[in-house]
């Protein structure tokens, strides 16, 4: 080969979407379950959602972005660093880092943290539009749960807002779920078992109109 000659390496990978969407589905089933009082305490919510919630999801972003899918790269990176952060914050509330930092908990800045991610996730939402119906019904509910959180922390309707996070976060876990036996078995048979819906395609008319 000459000096100049140009070598393209293509690097095949699996598409990461499932291992995401399950990291999503195991936390905040766990999550909803001490929401709802099914069960109580942090002792495996806390490991759950480091490493299912904030692991797991991370390293679909990390694998969207090889793919160069913009959209899940971004997505599943933010929200895996938020289960790692909620994690921390966890511990934090329960002095495994000592009472000094325990005491300086503050829920009103966790509330800003929510509704900082509440922005994310409606700009989120919005690109699921051009996504599947599957991943779209998620990323409301998620809109919903990040809403409840925010109202909670900021107390502001309290027992409505736990109780709006509460069963949004659960059925966000069963739409979860259904996406990643989707991905999993669709991929796995190469036909369509279970649909996840189509594109609404609103934005791209939209876009069409303008231009």
């Amino acid at each position: 080969m000459g000096n100049n000659d140009i070598r393209m390496v293509q690097h095949i990978s699996s598409d990461p979407t499932a291992i995401g969407q399950f990291g999503l589905s195991m936390v905040t089933l766990v999550a909803a379950s001490q929401k709802l009082g099914w069960t109580n305490g942090l002792g495996v919510l806390v490991p759950v959602a480091f490493f299912l919630g904030g692991v797991a999801q991370l390293y679909a972003g990390i694998m969207d972005s090889k793919h160069n899918k913009s959209f899940g790269a971004n997505v599943f990176t933010c929200f895996g660093l938020f289960w790692m952060t909620m994690a921390i914050a966890w511990m934090i509330k329960s002095g495994v880092f000592g009472e000094v930092l325990a005491k300086q908990y503050d829920v009103k800045q966790l509330g800003f943290f929510f509704l900082g991610y509440l922005i994310f996730s409606l700009f989120a939402t919005a690109a699921s539009l051009e996504a599947t119906k599957q991943l779209f019904i998620a990323f409301i509910l998620v809109d919903l749960l990040l809403i409840g959180l925010t109202l909670e922390s900021f107390g502001i309707a309290a027992h409505f807002a736990h109780q709006m996070a509460a069963w949004s976060e659960l059925i966000v876990s069963l739409v979860c779920f259904y996406g990643v036996g989707g991905y999993v078995i669709n991929s796995h048979l190469g036909f369509v078992l279970l649909p996840m819906g189509k594109p609404t395609g609103i934005l791209r008319k939209l876009n069409k109109q303008q231009i």
